[in-house]
C-alpha cells in the first residue's frame, strides 16, 4: 500500500491527513496508538497481534 492509498483510506473514515505527514510519521516510527488504530481501521484490519 502506498502512502497516497493510506491517506485515501483514512479519508474514507473521515480522518484528514496529508500524505507528507503520514510518510513522516511512519518513517520516523513515532506516532500515537490512536493513529495506529486509525490506520488499522482504514485498511480493514480488525486484529492486532502483539
Amino acid at each position: 500500500m502506498t502512502y497516497a492509498q493510506l491517506v485515501e483510506k483514512l479519508a474514507d473514515i473521515e480522518i484528514s491527513e496529508k500524505e507528507v505527514n503520514v510518510r513522516n510519521k511512519l518513517s520516523r516510527g513515532k506516532f500515537s496508538a490512536a493513529f495506529l488504530l486509525q490506520c488499522l481501521t482504514a485498511i480493514g484490519e480488525d486484529h492486532l497481534r502483539l
